[in-house]
């Protein structure tokens, strides 16, 4: 469960290490041989709320293993009945001295058996991507932690990137996608009613699909 006041994004408020094996990899491939197929390295998906529709763009091709695990995640229909539970406002973080502004979703806590291992951080210093206003990320604990939990930002972020200051081991956080509509949902989210960073009840995850294949850039 997510404590009211927390010190990273972190797995539901937990760390979970699990060795990230080649076999783990190659699990991912089929979304990667499928894009490449296609001739597209952006996906579209459709996170639909009961406070309206989020679509965001996964970007395949800078952050390949975040965005296939994402994936993976939504073509098995594991955010269906999910929720966004947490948000972090400047006002809900007293014992952080940096602040940020996100909402962080998942799975249905009843499904977390059906989880992966979790995934190697794809630091943005690699990826060359950055936390801006609508950045879609992997919520994680300590580095290499990251399973199914997501965050979106409101406003720019730079604190998450790869040398930010918001988690002391200055590691960042794998931004894998970006919303491109649904901003006002993401807004209204962040507003619902909360104790702490908790809101209570959380937004309930109607369903996440893909929707669409953007071309390659």
């Amino acid at each position: 469960m997510i404590t009211p006041i927390v010190r990273d994004i972190s797995r539901r408020g937990k760390s979970r290490r699990v060795r990230w094996t080649p076999l783990s990899f190659l699990l991912l491939m089929p979304f990667a041989l499928v894009a490449a197929s296609n001739g597209s390295s952006h996906s579209v998906v459709r996170i639909d709320t009961e406070l309206g529709h989020i679509d965001i763009e996964v970007d395949l091709e800078h952050a390949p293993v975040t965005a296939e695990n994402f994936l993976y995640y939504v073509e098995r229909g594991l955010y269906d009945g999910g929720r966004f539970h947490r948000t972090v406002k400047l006002d809900n973080q007293p014992d952080n001295t940096v602040k940020i502004e996100v909402i962080q979703g998942g799975i249905d806590p009843a499904r977390e058996k059906d989880e992966r291992p979790s995934i190697p951080l794809e630091r943005t210093i690699q990826t060359g991507l950055s936390h801006r206003d609508g950045t879609v990320s992997m919520a994680r604990g300590e580095p290499d932690t990251a399973t199914s939990d997501f965050f979106i930002c409101l406003g720019d972020q730079p604190s998450l990137d790869f040398g930010g200051a918001r988690n002391p081991d200055g590691q960042g956080f794998a931004a894998f996608g970006r919303v491109v509509a649904g901003m006002d949902v993401v807004r209204r989210i962040q507003a619902a009613p909360a104790e702490g960073q908790k809101l209570v009840p959380p937004v309930a995850i109607r369903s996440v699909t893909l929707v669409a294949a953007a071309p390659s850039p």
